[in-house]
């Protein structure tokens, strides 16, 4: 009994995994080729290419005065406050507003990004936009309207621009190389993965190894039948 569960059993040898993907190696090939080729038409026909435009303002004002290591430890917390002003209702309402944009709240803000660089005062206020000189547009009003809406709610001036946004000239996404790599190394997964399916459920038998693989007998002796039959056929 034990010895029919052991002849039942599936064990995979890797190495001649190994040489059943090589002689499909062309099929791979292919197939690898075909992903990309379908990745990359689906990237540049299917995908809207996006652009970010940055602008950067310093969140202290000149009237702020940094006179201890609490006063910069203070600065870097105001600066996450600064980050929640900046992407709230009232701020990105006003954007929409001065530039009359057909939006939302929720469809503008998702487009935004604030962050504030490590061990600096300076907020990064990006935008992505299928229109490269909205996105520009955008984030330099936003970064005008967060400055006034800091000013108000600190009582103090407010903080200064230390760059304003331009217009990008290529596209942050969707990258075209990243997207061909990867189609075409899902060609080659997925067929591989075919092909090592279709052995392992392959339980024909084609030589003296698969007898003693399958049905645990030893051969006494191989006909090659395909010499055979040609032999008949010249006799004949």
């Amino acid at each position: 009994m034990g010895k029919e569960l052991q002849n039942d059993e599936m064990v995979i040898d890797l190495l001649e995994l190994f040489y059943v993907l090589m002689n499909k190696l062309w099929i791979i090939i292919l197939c690898g080729v075909v992903g990309a080729v379908v990745a990359f038409s689906g990237t540049k026909l299917l995908i809207t290419p996006q652009y970010t435009a940055s602008s950067m303002i310093y969140i202290l004002s000149e009237t702020t005065s940094i006179t201890s290591l609490a006063d910069i430890q203070l600065g870097a917390s105001l600066a996450e406050d600064f980050i929640v002003i900046g992407k709230s209702r009232p701020v990105i309402e006003r954007v929409i507003r001065q530039l009359d944009l057909e939006t939302n709240y929720e469809e503008l803000a998702s487009t935004i990004s604030i962050v504030n660089k490590t061990d600096t005062h300076i907020l990064t206020i990006s935008v992505t936009n299928p229109d490269p000189e909205l996105a520009a547009d955008i984030s330099n009003t936003l970064a005008e309207n967060i400055k006034e809406q800091i000013a108000d709610i600190m009582g103090t001036e407010e903080p200064n621009t230390v760059e304003e946004a331009v217009v990008p000239t290529k596209p942050s996404s969707p990258s075209t190389m990243k997207n061909t790599l990867m189609g075409g190394a899902l060609g080659v997964l997925l067929v591989s993965a075919v092909i090592i399916l279709l052995h392992l459920l392959d339980d024909t038998i084609k030589n003296e190894e698969d007898v003693k693989k399958y049905l645990g007998l030893n051969t006494l002796a191989a006909i090659p039948l395909e010499k055979r039959s040609k032999k008949s056929g010249n006799a004949a």
